[in-house]
């Protein structure tokens, strides 16, 4: 059974586990907006400072702007800094965006960028302490609680969702069953042999475990769970209805991005589930119109920029998320501003089973391999529970049938080892696609 809130979230009539209670919060989460403001404030100084003094990119920004850091004296003031970019930090790849010593950073994940070359990002070890604090906050507010057990199906890796999720479970005395992503059938296995109470993945990878289930002769509501906390790809509520009928969970979204922090920079609170509260102890968030970079006030929709407050390797002024979303007043925890439930971007990125992905990395990927052309088109559909991504391209007019065949091969091998999803490959008869006519339509979202 679900109900609906007055802000419009699909609510669980009875929840699984328990709203955090007032005095096990941390204590900025207890903040007032205005003190809570002015300690925004104080952080946003010492951070543009610190940026201003060691990042070559701020440094040259800010004074091509004419801003120095000390006429940054209100959080209005946000305003006048320079937008940061994924295009910044592909140009200053891999290190140029770091702001500490290489013998400071503690630890270096990355993403997938536009061109093939990851968006890569440091920490130092308070970084790291931080960025745990912050998942367990995040834990917390969705119900996990100390002692519980919580199975992690993020990927471990370069991808800050694993690492970034064990570090917030164990933080929050919580036992992390390590599982990462893959083999299906041992994650429900698992499951029903650990009992845990939360499961930490993707919305569509949870709903191919609870397939799994069931193809397991088990029923997903029988199960231990009680929340699972997703993120890391746009989910509807609709999804979160028929995750917490067919699982009897509560499900709760957690938001990051790695060029921010990782998965934490806001959470749900399980007794609301309106949208994830942004941590603005430690990020700034704004709302702008994307085409002219106008700042936009509460409740009007646009893209949402972040600027870190305590970030000490990898601090970012402005940064441009893409996400599509607005800022609203905070409900389960009043003092923090949420933001409505994120299932859309203005770019071209395609968010494939929890990793990001461009056409141009396809592009790139199908140019090296000499019988395949560079016409092509993206298809995504839904096979079963899961999102699926097909790649429809002409083989060169040279190539002969098997030539093709093992191009495309290669193709679907390549965009595996280098991206890190698996697609499928369709070769189309050479002339068959269409051409360019000015901007050229690559993705055909077929799901609906």
């Amino acid at each position: 059974m679900t109900t609906t809130n007055p802000n419009g979230a699909i609510v669980a009539a009875r929840m699984r586990v328990a709203a955090t209670p007032v005095e096990e919060r941390d204590p900025e989460e207890r903040l007032d907006r205005a003190d809570l403001e002015a300690l925004q404030l104080e952080r946003l100084q010492q951070t543009v400072h610190h940026a201003y003094a060691n990042v070559p990119l701020y440094t040259a920004r800010l004074d091509a702007a004419g801003v120095a850091p000390a006429d940054i004296r209100t959080l209005a003031d946000v305003a006048r800094l320079p937008f940061t970019t994924k295009a910044d930090l592909r140009d200053t790849y891999p290190f140029g965006m770091f702001a500490v010593p290489m013998d400071q950073v503690a630890r270096i994940h990355a993403s997938s960028g536009t061109t093939g070359k990851p968006t890569v990002v440091g920490y130092t070890a308070g970084d790291l302490e931080r960025w745990g604090d912050l998942v367990a906050r995040s834990l917390r507010a969705a119900g996990i609680r100390r002692g519980m057990k919580v199975h992690n199906a993020y990927g471990y890796g370069l991808f800050t969702g694993g690492l970034g999720a064990h570090a917030g479970i164990e933080r929050l005395g919580a036992t992390v069953i390590p599982m990462s992503g893959g083999q299906t059938a041992r994650q429900a296995q698992l499951i029903c042999d650990f009992e845990p109470d939360a499961i930490l993945c993707t919305p569509s990878y949870l709903l191919t475990i609870a397939d799994a289930l069931e193809a397991a002769g088990v029923d997903p509501r029988s199960t231990s769970l009680k929340v699972a906390v997703l993120g890391a790809e746009p989910w509807t509520n609709e999804m979160r209805r028929e995750l917490e009928e067919r699982l009897d969970i509560d499900a709760v979204d957690i938001y990051g991005l790695s060029e921010v922090m990782g998965p934490g920079v806001g959470s749900e609170c399980v007794e609301t589930k309106d949208g994830p509260h942004i941590w603005e102890d430690h990020f700034l968030p704004e709302i702008i119109d994307s085409e002219t970079g106008a700042p936009l006030p509460d409740g009007e929709m646009g893209e949402l920029v972040f600027t870190s407050l305590t970030k000490e390797a990898f601090p970012v002024l402005r940064y441009r998320t893409r996400d599509l979303t607005r800022l609203l007043p905070g409900s389960g925890r009043t003092g923090m501003r949420r933001i409505e439930k994120i299932t859309g971007r203005n770019d071209d990125m395609i968010i494939l089973r929890g990793v990001n992905l461009f056409p141009t990395q396809i592009e790139e990927i199908a140019l090296g391999i000499a019988d395949l052309s560079p016409h092509f088109v993206l298809e995504l559909t839904r096979s079963g529970r899961m999102d699926a991504l097909t790649v429809g391209i002409e083989p060169h007019p040279d190539a002969s049938a098997a030539a093709a065949a093992d191009a495309a091969d290669l193709l679907r091998a390549q965009v595996k080892e280098r991206i890190g999803t698996s697609v499928d490959v369709r070769l189309i008869e050479p002339g068959h696609l269409p051409r360019s006519e000015g901007k050229l339509k690559r993705v055909y979202d077929l799901r609906d």
